[in-house]
């Protein structure tokens, strides 16, 4: 049987996991992982809310480093963004410019502009901030509205 503090410790894992995950191509939603984990006895929200925006970011830079390192394989059935997306998405972040990566955690834009902005030769640490603003901005709010509190 897991103690009280093993539970939490998992809990924390597996927001940071779903949040990194949800970054990438893979559907999940680390909103309700969030919003649940808010609500439990004994949680520090400002530690779910820091877990939840690092995951989230650090699963935006992978789609960085797809996009710096593996555009050369863009045109395989398997590489996970198709050429078309990638088009769109680097004639948008070209529009809009670097503040675009401030809307990184809009679902269906937000991989494929975290790609093009690798595969455009975005700084990394330009990069990851406006990324990490524009996904903790996001957070704030399912935990605002979750009603929780960031203390």
């Amino acid at each position: 049987m897991l103690t009280a503090a093993e539970l939490l410790l998992s809990g924390y894992f597996g927001l940071f996991l779903s949040a990194f995950l949800a970054a990438t191509l893979i559907p999940l939603s680390s909103e309700a992982v969030l919003a649940a984990l808010s609500a439990a006895d004994g949680v520090d929200v400002a530690l779910l809310f820091a877990v939840a925006t690092l995951g989230n970011t650090l699963g935006a830079a992978v789609n960085w480093a797809l996009g710096r390192f593996c555009l050369k394989w863009r045109e395989h059935k398997w590489f996970p963004f198709s050429v078309a997306q990638i088009e769109r998405a680097g004639t948008r972040f070209r529009r809009y410019g670097l503040w675009s990566l401030l809307f990184a955690w809009l679902p269906f834009v937000g991989d494929p502009l975290t790609f093009a902005a690798g595969a455009l030769q975005v700084r990394f640490l330009p990069f990851v901030v406006l990324v990490g603003i524009g996904k903790g901005a996001r957070y704030a709010a399912v935990l605002w509205v979750a009603g929780s509190a960031i203390a």
